[in-house]
């Protein structure tokens, strides 16, 4: 009894039960109509139990039909044009195999009407799709009308994302949302309705639309916009008074071509700072990385895992990831495991300058791909600690460089900086030593290039993710000078051209990015305080706090004396790189720059990586220790 009850609990075989009976009712009402078109009347006596007969035959033909096309396993209220299309054919199938059997096995007498037959089959379709679509229209009539506690929502663009997204707001009686107005700039669609919701003009109207249907949030589902339209549509709206703002990711964040309500996610400063959309040969990628091991150091980091993420998403036989944080490679693992469960995964938790371990996971693991991007960033930190940005920076990459070419590593691609170009930093002199040791390398069998290029937007410790913080807590928002510029771009759009610029290499190049336009640090604290929703220097107060030690108010992708050759992508170039010393005297600057490491000579340091690189201007008058400063009233205990 037990046993039997939970089987009818079963929300499976209570819908299956459901529709079939529902289509048992389509038949025998299908017959029913045709009988009275024919002879007015209902059946009786001999020709009821003939009904009978045909109601039972022809109901177990449609069953077999309905069931192969899983009719009956399809969510009520979700009946959308595809499962119309599939009743059509289970139906039309149903009746191609009924109709002729009534009259090989003789289940109706020889004078029996085809046409009556095929009245009643009209009628039986229309019973199989209305009994299923009854529930969705009965929501799309009713359920729309209680807008009870549902933000009023004018959605931003009439495309496949915007149907998708207005699809889901009319389907989801759960959701928050009720649109009122669609706009989008296509002319030709002014006037037109998706599911239900008028497209009401381009984006001039937004004002208007506001005001007259009482706008509270606005969703922007145009993945293919650029920055600078929805930087636009981003200021239209919110002088129309719209302070909440959604927006889809853009099309290389999203999984797939379909998107839901779960994909939106507030406005960032990422997508107002971002440009144009990348055009990437995803082909070429493919073909480099497909059934390689691929090894990642740095792979826990804003690039390491970005660089992760898009490589399982061409196959490797074999993905290495390499870093010393445990508790981001934790999280890296058990996301890729997740999204990508097919490819081969290798956690190896290792410091790059542990020289010998590093050369046991080489000889493991036997990559083919390198993607070199451990290294330390933060440049006042390393100002005060230089003999740590020597170890990790320099010698990090001497180590995994010689490890790849002791196990025929094809090809190793060094993640390089903006901040290694006129160095004043000890960041970003060794960075640029870095370039020099891989191109010092090249020869071999191993294809050593590097990749250069500015600041990620929300990378791990970045001026957005300290101006977040700042915001968070009510300011103030620091800023170290005014006409502070940086280059951005996103860590999708960086990798993406990493992975191309690896494609192209023969060995021996530095790659440059095209960075675009160099954003004002200011601009970028008062957009993130707005988006925020507050007023820049009345509700958050704008602090200026100085340059810090190594800090330039520019950074240049390219030195005087390098210049640039195109490649066969528009924004990448090859920088004409040239070494002032060679192999013996950098073999000599690196051994004496290991020695001053080990004993922390700061002093030292300087004054080698000015050898190694003329251009490389330290500043001796500031001040590299870091300094903790007491909080009034606290004790020294």
């Amino acid at each position: 009894m037990i046993r039997l009850q939970k089987t009818l609990n079963n929300g499976w075989l209570k819908r299956t039960l459901l529709f079939a009976t529902m289509d048992f009712g389509a038949v025998a009402g299908g017959f029913g109509v045709a009988y009275l078109l024919f002879y007015g009347r209902i059946p009786s006596g001999l020709d009821l139990h003939t009904l009978e007969l045909l109601v039972f035959v022809v109901f177990l033909c449609h069953f077999f039909w309905h069931a192969v096309f899983r009719l009956y396993h399809l969510v009520w209220k979700f009946y959308s044009y595809r499962e119309v299309a599939d009743t059509m054919k289970g139906a039309v199938l149903g009746f191609v195999t009924w109709f002729p059997l009534l009259f090989l096995v003789r289940v109706v007498p020889h004078d029996f009407p085809a046409g009556l037959g095929i009245v009643a089959f009209g009628a039986m379709l229309i019973g199989f799709g209305g009994g299923r679509a009854a529930k969705r229209l009965a929501y799309e009539f009713f359920g729309r009308r209680q807008p009870h506690h549902r933000q009023r929502v004018l959605v931003v663009g009439a495309g496949n994302a915007g149907e998708q997204i207005l699809r889901d707001m009319t389907r989801n009686s759960k959701s928050p949302y009720y649109p009122v107005a669609v706009i989008d700039d296509d002319p030709e669609k002014k006037g037109t309705y998706l599911h239900g919701v008028r497209v009401v003009g381009d984006r001039t109207v937004i004002p208007r639309v506001v005001r007259d249907h009482g706008v509270e949030m606005a969703l922007i589902a145009i993945p293919s916009a650029s920055s600078r339209e929805i930087r636009d549509i981003v200021r239209r709206l919110r002088e129309a008074g719209v302070r909440k703002i959604k927006i889809l990711p853009g099309v290389t964040e999203l999984a797939s071509g379909h998107v839901t309500l779960m994909d939106l996610r507030d406005v960032a400063v990422e997508d107002l700072l971002g440009r144009e959309p990348v055009q990437i040969d995803l082909g070429r990628i493919r073909e480099s990385l497909a059934g390689k091991s691929v090894l990642i150091t740095g792979a826990a980091g804003s690039i390491g895992s970005e660089i992760a993420r898009q490589v399982a998403r061409f196959a490797p036989e074999l993905l290495v990831l390499l870093d010393e944080d445990e508790t981001e490679l934790f999280w890296l693992e058990r996301a890729l495991r997740e999204h990508h469960p097919t490819v081969n995964l290798h956690v190896s938790l290792c410091d790059i300058r542990d020289q010998g371990k590093v050369r046991w996971i080489f000889q493991e693991t036997r990559p083919q791909v390198v993607f070199h991007a451990a290294a330390y960033k933060h440049v006042p930190v390393m100002e005060a600690f230089p003999e740590e940005a020597v170890k990790t920076n320099v010698f990090g990459t001497k180590y995994v460089a010689e490890a790849a070419i002791a196990t025929g590593t094809e090809r190793f691609v060094l993640i390089s900086t903006d901040k290694a170009v006129n160095p004043t930093s000890v960041m970003g002199a060794t960075k640029r030593l870095a370039e020099m040791l891989i191109l010092h390398k090249n020869g071999g069998k191993t294809a050593f290039m590097a990749v250069r290029f500015g600041n990620v937007l929300g990378s791990r410790g970045s001026v957005i993710e300290i101006f977040r913080e700042q915001i968070r807590h009510g300011g103030p928002v620091t800023v170290t000078h005014p006409d502070m510029r940086r280059y951005f771009m996103t860590v999708s759009e960086a990798v993406l051209l990493v992975l191309q610029a690896a494609t192209m290499g023969q060995g021996g190049e530095v790659f440059v990015l095209d960075m675009g336009q160099p954003v004002r640090i200011l601009d970028l604290a008062k957009e993130m305080i707005r988006l925020s929703g507050y007023e820049p220097d009345v509700e958050i107060p704008i602090v200026f706090t100085g340059i810090r030690p190594g800090e330039k108010l520019f950074e240049e992708l390219l030195t005087a004396e390098e210049g640039t050759e195109a490649t066969t992508h528009e924004k990448i170039f090859r920088a004409k790189i040239r070494c002032s010393l060679d192999r013996e005297a950098f073999s000599g600057i690196l051994k004496a720059l290991e020695e001053a490491a080990a004993h922390a000579d700061g002093s030292k340091i300087r004054a080698l990586l000015q050898k190694a690189i003329p251009t490389y201007q330290p500043h001796p008058s500031r001040s590299y220790a870091i300094t903790w400063q007491k909080k009034p009233g606290a004790s020294d205990a």
